[in-house]
């Protein structure tokens, strides 16, 4: 298992600033550990300031609900099971892509990663290389 350190999150930032940079669009990158605790941020320069909280967001979303926020989009749609969910904890719950938990071989999420300031595919892109790099340690 890894803990989500410092150097965790500063490799896992590393990454996703490498895949924003490759398609051009500047981004701000959380990373949280198990506990949604904020280990590591990054704001690329140009990246929108509202994307900052959002960021954030995204990751405390896929700490606390153990799922990517694609997935929580989905389920909080009228009519299913988390209908309403983005208006809960202090409106901090993110029902759009961007996030995902990161997880140790076991399934175990360790911690989550966040990712805002380009469209929703293209914030789950660059999240998914911070991912990526995260599995690799």
């Amino acid at each position: 298992m890894t803990d989500v350190t410092l150097d965790v999150a500063k490799a896992v930032i590393a990454a996703a600033e490498e895949q924003a940079a490759a398609i051009e669009v500047p981004m701000c990158i959380a990373v949280m550990d198990d506990g949604a605790n904020l280990v590591g941020f990054h704001r690329m320069d140009g990246a929108l300031l509202g994307s900052v909280d959002i960021a954030q967001n995204k990751a405390y979303s896929s700490v606390s609900l153990k799922l990517d926020t694609e997935a929580i989009h989905e389920a909080a749609q009228p009519g299913e099971s988390l209908y309403g969910i983005g208006n809960t904890n202090d409106g901090r719950i993110v029902t759009f892509g961007g996030g995902f938990p990161l997880e140790g071989e076991d399934g175990t999420v360790l911690g989550g990663v966040g990712v805002s300031g380009g469209s929703v595919e293209e914030d789950m892109e660059v999240a998914r290389a911070g991912v990526e790099r995260f599995e690799e340690l």
